[in-house]
């Protein structure tokens, strides 16, 4: 077959329409697809493409499962992003056009059979894309020799809003969308990453925050089986999925906040998708103190149980897993917001716990239990300890030794060394081991730490990553010997001034928790 070699920009904008692009150099790297041809450049020692059409324009679509998309013949020039899905957040280009993805590889040809590393980004079901600088997969690609890929796909109400029991005729898979555009993308690398050099035999999934949350979903959906054969999560747990009742009170909220009568889907989906996303500050109907939450929900399709509740599931025992969490996750999750937490009183320390833990014990109780274990901590630091620990770590803690009772091969991680940021009072924080991962520390939105150790840190995590995409072990020359998380001794490999392993790192805290159910926000 002759390549015709018109371009076209597969980066579309908000508008859907296709830009004739000036032609790529005769040596750009050019790869055939089940869909049709992609040509990409070569930046920083690989070949790049940016904006592959993986779906079709969801707009057409919306609330329902994702389409292929139309096939092409000529070559499609990929080198601009696609848009990302539409959202509250300040992403410069969104649309419900937004199912694209991206490729970093070391050689577009077959014949590489190179490991594939799939990140899926954060923002908590609600916002992000694959697009941002600190996700470019250019050096974790020339690195580790892999191919890097990330991807769009819809988010909050367009990916999750769930209609199966208002509309089940019309939009029985609503609650899930963003789920399912995932599981189109992952078909999309299984039939296409042999033309990128990659081997579709070793497929891992990693993902920070909601990203990691979505990786654990789709391990208990049975449509996933198959697609992936290794996954590191990175402050990111989904114990349990919202339940169909609570997510048809959070659609008829919505629906009302839109003006929309419940059973009335042409004028839902005839609203432009500027209302939707305006709609999004809803207050919840089921947890009055948050913004409406959308995210997987149980819906007896794509997920038929609960990810990590009561077990781990069954589908994903043999999966490779590593599960990491930050030192200091709340310090911005909550302290850039309310930076009054820093000044905490010890007065003060049991109420701002209360509001905080997002689980009902008593903060007299835990104020106390935190004294006694660190008596020379402030009340800030123990507050920030306290709700790390309830909440962000708490997650992991469950999804770990649910897989070591089942004797899945799992790693579990902790990141400890401080962004230097601010006099380095944020920490370890949520999302600080992101730029590690993907050494990317230099980039906008990284948190290095000191520079004495940060580039060590980078290389252990990150040639953990690439070692557990080869071979489904984290372990590599560059770190001590990283053990299995097994019961009692949850071994814990920790990324700080020193790489260790310890056991059960923290057991104090995890225990006192461990007396209250665990129920993830959105449950």
């Amino acid at each position: 077959m002759q390549l015709n070699r018109r371009h076209v920009l597969m980066g579309l904008g908000s508008t859907g329409v296709a830009l004739t692009a000036r032609a790529g150099g005769m040596d750009d790297p050019v790869a055939l697809t089940v869909n049709g041809p992609v040509s990409g450049v070569h930046e920083h020692g690989v070949a790049v493409f940016r904006g592959i059409r993986y779906g079709a324009d969801t707009a057409r679509t919306r609330f329902q499962k994702p389409q292929r998309p139309s096939p092409w013949q000529d070559v499609m020039r990929a080198v601009i992003y696609g848009a990302a899905a539409p959202q509250r957040h300040s992403e410069p280009n969104q649309s419900e056009d937004c199912l694209f993805l991206n490729v970093w590889t070391p050689e577009a040809r077959k014949g590489g059979a190179r490991p594939v590393m799939i990140y899926i980004h954060g923002g908590a079901y609600n916002s992000g894309s694959g697009s941002d600088q600190l996700y470019d997969g250019a050096r974790l690609a020339a690195r580790g020799d892999v191919v890097v890929i990330t991807l769009n796909h819809r988010l909050n109400a367009f990916g999750y809003l769930s209609l199966g029991q208002l509309m089940p005729e019309m939009f029985p898979d609503a609650g899930n969308a963003g789920q399912w555009d995932i599981l189109l993308a992952l078909r999309w690398v299984k039939e296409n990453v042999t033309a990128f050099g990659g081997d579709p035999a070793r497929i891992m999934l990693f993902g920070q925050s909601g990203g990691g949350a979505k990786i654990a979903t789709l391990m208990a959906a049975p449509a996933a089986d198959g697609l992936f054969h290794s996954v590191a999560t990175m402050s990111g747990q989904q114990v349990t999925a919202s339940g169909p009742l609570n997510a048809k009170m959070r659609a008829l909220a919505y629906l009302q906040r839109l003006g929309v009568q419940p059973g009335d889907g042409e004028a839902l989906q005839s609203l432009p998708p500027g209302r939707l996303v305006d709609a999004l500050d809803s207050q919840d109907p089921v947890n009055s103190d948050f913004q409406i939450y959308f995210g997987p929900v149980m819906d007896g399709r794509l997920l038929p149980r609960h990810p990590f509740w009561p077990d781990a599931p069954a589908q994903s025992a043999a999966i490779p897993m590593i599960l990491g969490n930050t030192l200091d996750e709340t310090r911005n999750l909550i302290g850039r917001s309310e930076p009054e937490m820093f000044e905490l009183s010890w007065d003060a320390l049991p109420a701002a716990l209360a509001r905080h833990l997002r689980c009902d014990i008593d903060p007299q109780e835990v104020a106390a239990a935190y004294r006694g274990y660190y008596p020379e901590r402030s009340p800030a630091e123990i507050f920030f300890a306290a709700t790390t620990a309830a909440r962000s770590w708490r997650g992991q803690v469950e999804e770990a030794d649910a897989r070591a009772r089942e004797r899945g091969p799992s790693w579990v991680y902790r990141f400890d060394l401080p962004w230097t940021a601010e006099g380095s009072q944020w920490g370890a924080p949520h999302m600080a081991d992101i730029g590690y991962a993907f050494l990317n520390l230099d980039r906008s939105g990284a948190m290095p730490g000191d520079r004495r150790f940060a580039q060590r840190v980078a290389d252990a995590l990150s040639g953990a990553f690439i070692s557990h995409a080869r071979y489904g072990d984290p372990n590599h020359s560059g770190i001590p010997d990283w053990p299995r998380h097994t019961l009692p001794a949850r071994e814990t490999m920790i990324f700080g001034e020193t790489i260790r392993a310890e056991h059960d790192p923290r057991g104090n805290e995890r225990a006192l928790f461990a007396k209250v159910p665990f129920i993830q926000w959105g449950s």
